[in-house]
C-alpha cells in the first residue's frame, strides 16, 4: 500500500500549508523508494551522475533538512558529510548504508525538522554565524526545502523508471 499524499486545505493557513505541502513531496521521496532492492537502490543509471542513486539521493535530503533547519536556522554545530573537508557530493556517497536505514534516518530528520517549524516563527531569522544563508527566515527555508525535496522527487521518478520502468505520480 503506498502513503498518503494528500495535499493541504485549499484554505489552509499559511504555516500548514507550507508544512503541508513538504509533507507530500517528502511522501513521494518514500514512496518512490517502495519495493526496492538494495541493490537497485544504489544502482546509478545516470552515467553523468554516479551518485545519483536512489540511497543517494535519500541520504542528500535527510543531510540537506539537518543543514537548513538544525545549523543555519537553529545554529546548530556543523556536523554533516556537506561540512567535510571535501564535501563534495559526500552526503550521496552511501556505499554499503541499507536503503531502509537511509529512509528511517531521512524520516527521524524530517519529524525534528517539523518539530523545529512547530517551535518557531515563520518571520525567525536563522542563527548561525558562519553561513550568509543563516540570514534567511523560517518561511524562506521551508519554501527552499519544499524546492528542494520535490526536484529530487522528480529525480527519484525519473531513475526509478531508469531501474525498473516503474512510473505513477501519486
Amino acid at each position: 500500500m503506498s502513503p498518503s499524499h494528500e495535499r493541504p486545505p485549499f484554505t489552509a493557513d499559511e504555516r500548514t500549508a507550507l508544512v503541508g505541502w513538504l509533507d507530500l513531496q517528502r511522501s513521494i521521496v518514500r514512496w518512490k523508494c517502495q519495493g526496492l532492492s538494495d541493490e537497485d537502490a544504489h544502482r546509478a543509471v545516470l552515467p553523468s551522475s554516479p551518485l545519483m542513486t536512489m540511497a543517494g539521493v535519500v541520504s542528500h535530503l535527510r543531510w540537506t533538512e539537518q543543514m537548513w533547519f538544525e545549523v543555519l536556522f537553529l545554529g546548530g554545530p556543523a556536523d554533516g558529510p556537506q561540512f567535510l573537508e571535501d564535501p563534495e557530493d559526500a552526503d550521496m556517497r552511501v556505499e554499503g548504508i541499507p536503503l531502509d536505514r537511509l529512509l528511517k534516518e531521512y524520516e527521524q530528520q524530517c519529524a525534528v525538522s517539523n518539530e523545529i517549524f512547530a517551535a518557531h516563527s515563520l518571520d525567525e531569522v536563522g542563527r548561525h554565524p558562519d553561513y550568509r544563508s543563516a540570514a534567511a527566515n523560517l518561511r524562506w527555508m521551508v519554501i527552499h526545502m519544499i524546492e528542494e525535496t520535490a526536484r529530487h522527487a522528480g529525480h527519484l521518478d525519473a531513475i526509478r523508471e531508469l531501474l525498473d520502468g516503474e512510473t505513477g505520480y501519486y
